[in-house]
């Protein structure tokens, strides 16, 4: 059995950058919601910024994991 080390280095190494990645993209989106909580508990009113925000980084993360599943399953090529 041979070993292709050099492929399963790079497995590992774009594995590793796309769960980073993801797990930063979602924080910035659970930043988004803090801050649309902290305007509306300061003023009373929303944040589109915050919304806007947590939407896209929730989207990103979201279309990550169909894209991987999408990699995976074998009847959606």
């Amino acid at each position: 059995m041979q070993l292709d080390w050099t492929a399963l280095g790079q497995v590992a190494v774009v594995s590793t950058g796309v769960t980073v990645a993801v797990v930063v993209v979602f924080a910035l989106g659970v930043l988004g919601l803090a801050r649309l909580e902290g305007v509306r508990a300061q003023q009373g009113r929303t944040s589109a910024v915050g919304l806007t925000q947590a939407a896209l980084c929730f989207l990103a993360c979201a279309a990550v994991v169909a894209y991987g599943i999408f990699l995976i399953v074998p009847q959606f090529h």
